[in-house]
């Protein structure tokens, strides 16, 4: 320690030694543990809201397309040359056709409403993680010969509630109404249960069923697809590819990405982030005003040294910087302890699994921990910031002593 600059010799010696008032140990002491305590809080807020973000970003693009394709006027005539057509679109790697119609499923006893998405099973796999996601039964098998019953493939979560597996018979009806000889009455169609599936959304698992293009379009009573899904290099990428679609293939083409759809969903868990963030923080300015607090009483209590010091010829430069030191060591200190114990307990949350949520409510069941780095860095710089800061005045009062004055009465 004889080899540290003077000046961290003496707050070191400050810090380490015993004093006559041992409150200003305990109030240096709640500091470093308020410093800790805000720091690994505040990490683990932005763990937890990071990872929920990245998760359900992740899900969400991997159950639906990058970009959604709306060919306005005649519509989408020619799948296979639309597909082509948007394949020339740069960092496109994916096009599929889709339609999409409202339903209410019946299993016996049980019925769900659901979300029929018409595909085709061989270019869906192009534009989402569907073929993945299979947990029973195959993809391939809702194309069938025209002589056999439609097939279907079910969430995983819409399957639980209908009570089916696959080889099962479900029946559909639609709003769409036929004329029968009784009158109009909705239609229905019977389809047997070809797979399940488990994108990991509770929105796609409990409510899509998945069927033919071809039979979709007969069941909706619809000519053509309803748009083009497109899947992208980079899912960041897909608000420029958007953009630039019309610009190359035509102003009847319209486009939406998967940012837009989910705007409002990211804007509210960005703005979560951003309060739980400074709620917390507030913990480490409480830590900051204790080594405030702590400082101003150590310098009462170390004004005869201060007096000596200055008599000896220390500067007042050197005066202040020992007391600024002292209080960076204590935030150093607690914000090493507090990243490092923060590190930790989000390592286990994430790993383990330990904080469970509704899974209809949050889409997942389990709350992910994700800490970027970007993020610890500013956690970090920012608690050592306070804390610097804090010193500030305290150390400034204590380069202004007067030698006389403090020696006057000792």
């Amino acid at each position: 320690m004889n080899d540290l600059p003077f000046e961290l010799f003496v707050a070191f010696r400050y810090l380490l030694a015993k004093r006559k008032q041992a409150f200003i140990s305990v109030i240096s002491f709640i500091s470093v543990l308020g410093v800790m305590v805000g720091v690994m809080a505040v990490l683990i807020a932005m763990a937890l809201m990071t990872g929920l973000q990245k998760e359900l970003r992740e899900r969400i693009v991997g159950s639906a397309a990058h970009v959604y394709v709306f060919k306005l006027g005649e519509g989408i005539q020619d799948v296979q040359a639309e597909v082509a057509k948007l394949k020339t679109v740069p960092r496109v790697i994916g096009a599929a056709p889709a339609v999409i119609g409202k339903g209410l499923l019946i299993a016996g006893d049980q019925r769900a409403a659901v979300t029929m998405k018409g595909i085709d099973p061989e270019l869906e796999p192009t534009v989402t993680q569907i073929r993945a996601a299979m947990r029973q039964g195959s993809l391939d098998a809702i194309r069938v010969p025209d002589d056999v019953m439609d097939g279907v493939v079910l969430g995983i979560d819409l399957a639980k509630t209908l009570e089916v597996k696959v080889g099962d018979t479900v029946r559909l009806i639609t709003p769409e109404q036929v004329l029968t000889p009784f009158g109009a009455a909705p239609r229905q169609r019977a389809f047997k249960v070809a797979g399940i599936f488990s994108l990991g959304l509770f929105e796609f698992d409990s409510e899509y069923a998945l069927v033919d293009l071809r039979v979709a379009e007969r069941v909706f009573d619809k000519e053509r697809p309803d748009f083009m899904q497109v899947r992208v290099d980079d899912m960041f990428a897909s608000q420029q590819v958007a953009e630039d679609i019309p610009r190359r293939l035509g102003e009847d083409y319209a486009t939406q990405d998967w940012s837009q759809m989910n705007k409002s969903l990211f804007s509210a868990l960005w703005l979560e982030k951003m309060a739980i963030s400074i709620t917390i923080g507030l913990i480490i300015m409480v830590a900051a005003l204790n080594i405030v607090a702590s400082l101003v009483l150590l310098v009462m209590e170390k004004s005869r040294d201060i007096a000596i010091l200055k008599t000896m010829g220390t500067s007042a430069r050197s005066v202040r910087s020992i007391f600024m030191l002292q209080g960076l060591i204590i935030g150093l200190v607690g914000t090493g302890a507090g990243t490092i114990l923060g590190c930790v307990l989000i390592y286990i949350l994430d790993r383990y699994q330990l904080i469970h949520v509704p899974i209809d409510v949050y889409q997942i069941s389990y709350i992910p921990f994700t800490l970027l780095p970007r993020d610890l860095i500013a956690v970090v710089a920012a608690a050592v910031l306070i804390c610097f800061v804090a010193t500030i005045y305290p150390s400034r009062q204590a380069a202004k002593l007067d030698p006389a004055q403090a020696l006057r009465y000792q």
